[in-house]
């Protein structure tokens, strides 16, 4: 890639952390977000390495982030159960940069205004790596699964 990428929150608490990872960009269209099949093809990875991270609320200031495979969706109710919430629900897209400091399409599980609880899917355990959101439209993030768990401290568990 020609243009240098500028350090993100994420990539600076990666480095931080000594951890191994490498960054990947691709063009977007003006600066907007693409939905994830659409990143893991610009990329030229797998869909099944690449993650989105999402954010729900059991209301009241209690956020939970999961970051689950791009080409499925979070079963809310198996996340629930984990998080030992009767009952979550995904935040409004109006309400993610006030809650995490990021924007749809950007929004990384590393470095978030504050530490919520945090939960990757179990199958990435699985994976030599997984390549979430490095904070930044255009710009992905490819480490160990346990790596990545331990950037943001987070659990593995079957949410999806």
């Amino acid at each position: 890639m020609a243009k240098k990428m500028a350090k993100t929150n994420a990539v600076r608490l990666v480095e931080q952390q000594n951890i191994s990872y490498e960054l990947l960009g691709y063009e977007t269209e003006g600066g907007q977000p693409a939905d994830g099949i659409t990143v893991s093809e610009k990329i030229g990875y797998p869909v099944e390495y690449v993650y989105k991270t999402l954010v729900a609320t059991a209301g009241a200031n209690h956020y939970y982030v999961f970051v689950v495979p791009v080409a499925e969706e979070l079963d809310v109710k198996k996340a629930a159960k984990v998080v030992g919430e009767k009952k979550i629900e995904m935040i409004a897209m109006k309400e993610l940069l006030g809650i995490t400091g990021y924007v749809r399409g950007g929004c990384s599980p590393i470095g978030m205004k504050k530490s919520f609880p945090t939960y990757i899917d179990a199958a990435a355990e699985t994976l030599d790596f997984i390549i979430v959101s490095a904070g930044k439209i255009g710009m992905q993030l490819k480490a160990a699964p346990q790596d990545l768990a331990k950037a943001c401290n987070a659990e593995f568990a079957e949410i999806v």
